[in-house]
């Protein structure tokens, strides 16, 4: 830095001298421009004059019985805070409630929630979360201009938390989306919302990162824009005016803002917006596979070479990967035509794929990787999955190969029936190498590095062919879920 200093005060004909002075102001001024520090912080002004109007307040209502109760669970601080801004205090009585004083009627309309939203047509068509106004009986929308609205609900997607709401109006400022594909890391973005109720409340931070894994369906845009409850459901907004995210969750011990909040990005609750103002729900394509991460190891042993893809760990029957042909122990590497690179982007790429379509899959199977053509199925409602059923019986063949610690024996053919198994071999006891790689009494042994075992015969025969000093890939499925591991002896 000095040597910066010396040759700008050379250029300028100053001489440096004991006890001499500079005059701030000229030396700064002569700098070069990227010797003057970082650049300028950036000025919101003109972004909330442009987008400001477009964000609204929501308001929900819903119908209750009379009930009484007191302000247990909020600190007389945020109680106070509360009461100053007319906020209702959670878990306590509803407004108008106080001791002494009447209490409301039955299915009266009493305030539930508060939230935010963006205009995204002139015609009145509102975007915010759906956890928003999920259970209301009365939406109420008020603008800048203090004009309120009832909304009717258009539909909401609780997947992707994203809804639509409508009011009737005409001429109303319209957001801009952005593109979120030249979002970057570090950028600067602002939201506008009602924390706590107080509404037209503008924050700004950056993106702290994208594609971040919180959910099934969305990869998040993480900021570090205070976001506080009340801001759910309003816009993140980059430096161009645009809208490239709603705001919708929080990382937080306490509830309130700690440093880390998520954004939905605006192309995926853009897609899923059109669906609902077109059909009122969201319909995603589905190939009934449960899956799981392929881990560095695995990849390794199977001879995959990196961790990619989702590894499928069981194939529900009749769904369409049944009828296309996928078994437990495949990794799906590519959705049409598009790189699987980690298990999430799977159900990402399948739910935005019209039910109906013929897809092909790239799965590697075995040691090679094969096309499989599927067509595609439609989510319907969320379904638990099933808990693999208790077994009374406990039938075993004598005949049993010992490998590393790994004791095992034919399927009975009740045993295949139960499990809707053609073959694979019982692990009836496992120790040492075997139990440290996480197999158990119980476990189906289906393929020994990538060759099937469908019996005792097919397992010896594939363990004889092993390094017994080198790890052993092996595809085993436990109730209803494969998945690898690899036995490896002690060193």
């Amino acid at each position: 830095m000095m040597q910066l200093f010396n040759s700008t005060w050379r250029r300028l004909g100053w001489q440096i001298a004991a006890g001499g002075s500079v005059c701030l102001a000229m030396l700064c001024a002569s700098l070069p421009a990227h010797a003057q520090g970082a650049r300028a912080l950036p000025d919101f002004t003109d972004l909330v004059e442009q987008v400001g109007p477009s964000v609204v307040n929501i308001r929900t209502l819903e119908k209750v019985s009379a009930k009484g109760g007191g302000e247990g669970g909020v600190d007389e601080e945020m109680q106070e805070f509360f009461r100053r801004f007319g906020i209702p205090i959670p878990n306590a009585p509803r407004q108008g409630q106080r001791p002494g004083r009447p209490q409301p009627k039955d299915d009266e309309e009493q305030p539930r929630g508060v939230g935010s939203g963006f205009i995204i047509t002139a015609d009145g068509y509102v975007m915010t979360n759906a956890h928003v106004v999920d259970g209301a009986d009365a939406v109420i929308v008020t603008l800048t201009d203090k004009r309120e609205f009832k909304a009717k609900i258009v539909g909401a997607d609780k997947r992707t938390d994203v809804a639509v709401v409508k009011i009737e109006a005409t001429g109303l400022p319209a957001v801009k989306f952005g593109d979120v594909g030249r979002l970057r890391v570090g950028e600067w973005v602002m939201a506008i919302g009602s924390p706590f109720g107080l509404e037209n409340t503008v924050t700004a931070g950056i993106v702290s990162a994208k594609q971040r894994d919180t959910g099934d369906y969305l990869p998040f845009i993480q900021t570090d824009v205070a976001i506080n409850p009340g801001n759910s459901g309003g816009p993140l907004i980059n430096m161009r005016g645009e809208v490239v995210g709603i705001n919708s969750q929080i990382a937080s011990r306490s509830g309130g803002y700690q440093g880390i909040s998520f954004a939905i990005p605006i192309d995926e609750a853009s897609r899923v917006s059109e669906q609902l103002r077109s059909n009122g729900r969201v319909t995603r394509g589905r190939i009934g596979v449960q899956i799981d991460q392929v881990s560095k190891e695995v990849a390794e042993s199977i001879g995959l070479g990196k961790p990619m893809g989702a590894l499928v760990r069981g194939v529900e029957e009749g769904s369409p990967a049944a009828k296309a042909g996928l078994e437990a122990g495949d990794i799906i590497t590519r959705f049409e035509g598009k790189v699987i690179e980690k298990s999430s982007d799977l159900p990402r790429q399948v739910g935005n794929t019209k039910p109906g379509t013929r897809a092909t899959l790239t799965i590697f199977r075995r040691g090679a990787t094969k096309d499989v053509s599927i067509t595609i199925g439609e989510v319907e409602a969320e379904k638990t999955a099933a808990k693999g059923k208790d077994r009374d019986e406990k039938a075993r063949q004598a005949s049993a190969a010992q490998f590393l610690g790994l004791s095992v024996s034919d399927l009975t053919d009740a045993q295949k029936k139960e499990l809707k198994l053609t073959g694979g071999v019982r692990v009836d006891a496992a120790a040492d190498a075997a139990q440290r790689a996480g197999l158990r009494e119980g476990d189906i042994i289906l393929e020994i590095a990538n060759v099937e075992t469908p019996n005792v015969k097919a397992f010896e025969a594939a363990m004889a062919k092993q390094d017994k000093k080198a790890g052993v890939s092996v595809l085993f499925r436990r109730a209803e879920w494969a998945q690898y591991t690899v036995i490896r002896p002690k060193r």
